[in-house]
């Protein structure tokens, strides 16, 4: 029970990786508030830890959106009293280069990916640092630290988020707040499940991305959930700062 009575947010909990971390947050104790822009998916995930003996509610959130995250925050305090915990874990994905993107759609993902990533730590500091202290895990990607070719506007986005953690770990670490990223590899998610479909061989596609990468294999969102709790914990408590890659070798390449 390692996050017992801690209250954490996870933003993109309704599928993948966020999910897979609001189950195993709820087993070791803690109570959950899953964050998800669809209501479907996020009920299904509170479902999921409440059949276990957990605790959690859903929040429909668009985390681009100050409006949306304000309110996020304010339901998880008054349901929870406090928020310890920051997840942030949604992101949407696109293909393209920096010719080939559209202008809509390099906005979309930035406001996701980076900006939503801005908004969800924004309004929620402020209650941690009225709870005494917290701690926030962002979630960036293997290709926020290197070059991956033809997604420009995903790259830059993690890119940022990476910044964004190391920036933010500064700015707070004297009031108790400690913030760290996870970059995972290319991980069995609905996102990236669904990329692999719109390839003309999804078959091949999937061999191309395993084969690039050490361990031969795709991650799966249980093996990075285990980071997130890692550094969610208070076995992490010297951790503030840290970029966290759990991707199967690709980036100590």
């Amino acid at each position: 029970m390692r996050l017992a009575g801690k209250v954490a947010i996870i933003t993109g909990a309704g599928a993948g990786i966020g999910r897979a971390t609001a189950l195993l947050f709820a087993r070791e104790g803690a109570e959950v508030v899953v964050a998800d822009c669809d209501p479907e998916k996020g009920a299904e995930t509170v479902s999921l830890i409440k059949e276990n003996g957990g605790a959690a509610i859903f929040v429909q959130v668009d985390v681009s959106k100050a409006a949306d995250v304000k309110k996020m925050v304010k339901t998880s305090v008054e349901r929870y009293g406090k928020l310890d915990i920051l997840i942030n874990n949604a992101g949407i994905y696109a293909q393209a280069d920096v010719v080939e993107a559209a202008e809509e759609e390099w906005d979309r993902l930035l406001d996701v990916n980076l900006k939503g990533v801005f908004l969800c730590s924004k309004y929620s500091i402020p209650e941690m640092i009225k709870g005494g202290g917290g701690t926030i895990v962002n979630i960036g990607s293997e290709a926020g630290i290197v070059g991956i070719k033809n997604q420009v506007a995903y790259n830059v986005s993690k890119s940022g988020v990476i910044a964004l953690t190391k920036s933010m770990a500064i700015d707070f670490a004297a009031h108790n707040i400690r913030v760290n990223c996870v970059c995972p590899g290319t991980t069995e998610t609905p996102l990236v499940k669904a990329a692999l479909e719109r390839a003309p061989d999804p078959a091949a596609a999937r061999r191309a991305l395993e084969e690039v990468r050490p361990a031969n294999r795709l991650g799966r969102p249980e093996e990075i959930a285990a980071g997130i709790l890692y550094l969610a914990s208070d076995e992490s408590l010297y951790a503030t700062g840290s970029i966290l890659s759990i991707d199967g070798g690709y980036t100590a390449q």
